[in-house]
């Protein structure tokens, strides 16, 4: 299809990078002025392979930031209670200010209990149901990192988003129902699909952005867009040896105004929002000293 449109790739990785620089700075200020390094734990359960590289990077990344990094590697036949116990020690070690618990977890533990068992103001993966009541009523809390991502990487290309009609494929906890929540927090109007949808294309004709996250590989086609749109790709899904986005990425250059990039897109942001996560943690920590009680920390 030819089109006058010359489609921008958003660049995640080259964002991410001015991110992490910047909390990097703060980072250095805090240490200066307060004497507070902010801390992230990471407790990662059994070794499945991608969660170890995950795992990896975000170490990297947090000490690279001038952070302390605590890394929990426990075995695969670790207990449920031992696990909790784990997290209750983090929640009491006045160093680490943010937890975080590698998903997916092994069948025999609950992964809702655990989650449950964080402290909200040390969740700095957004996903304890108290953060998240946080975020669906707008008040202060933590947003989790990838929709936090995703959000900065749309407004770096439209700027104010009032307004705009977006659509929201995918309705997990993790991305689309946070997603969906920010959206609406910016004025636009918002529509989540999911898998009983019918006629998706009908629907993205309409669509000013759309955030794909459904983990389908190349599922939207770029003659399903309207024309101008801003495609964001949450997807990552290995198709013959090749990382693919949940959007056929050729067929919608000429179409979509700006999209994300599968790899190098979104990635990048996810580790790049949790130290900002948790860089935020550890300052809110140090207002609650002069206020007193838990620290909270505002989006």
């Amino acid at each position: 299809m030819t089109s006058d449109i010359q489609t921008k790739i958003i660049n995640g990785k080259q964002f991410a990078e001015k991110l992490r620089a910047d909390i990097a700075l703060r980072v250095a200020a805090l240490k200066a002025e307060k004497n507070i390094t902010p801390g992230l734990a990471v407790v990662l359960v059994g070794n499945d392979p991608a969660s170890e590289v995950y795992v990896r990077n975000k170490a990297r990344q947090t000490s690279e930031a001038g952070m302390n990094s605590y890394e929990f590697k426990l075995p695969e036949n670790t207990t449920q209670d031992a696990l909790l116990a784990k997290i209750a020690e983090l929640n009491a070690d006045k160093n680490v200010h943010g937890i975080l618990v590698q998903l997916p977890l092994p069948k025999h533990i609950n992964e809702d209990a655990v989650i449950g068992a964080i402290a909200p103001h040390k969740d700095v993966d957004g996903f304890h149901v108290e953060n998240v009541g946080k975020l669906a009523t707008g008040k202060q809390g933590f947003v989790p990192c990838t929709p936090l991502g995703c959000l900065m990487l749309l407004k770096s290309v439209l700027g104010d988003l009032a307004g705009k009609n977006a659509v929201v494929i995918g309705r997990s906890n993790i991305v689309g129902k946070p997603m969906a929540q920010l959206l609406l927090q910016e004025s636009c109007t918002v529509t989540i699909a999911h898998s009983k949808t019918k006629d998706l294309p009908a629907l993205l004709k309409g669509a000013d952005i759309v955030i794909a996250a459904v983990g389908r590989p190349e599922m939207v086609k770029g003659e399903w867009l309207k024309k101008g749109a801003v495609v964001i790709d949450v997807g990552i899904n290995r198709v013959d040896g090749k990382l693919v986005g949940d959007v056929d990425f050729e067929s919608c250059m000429g179409i979509a105004s700006a999209i994300t990039p599968v790899p190098g897109g979104v990635g990048p942001m996810t580790i790049a929002c949790l130290l900002e996560n948790t860089l935020r943690a550890a300052e809110a920590t140090e207002r609650s000293k002069t206020r007193g009680g838990l620290p909270y920390m505002g989006r």
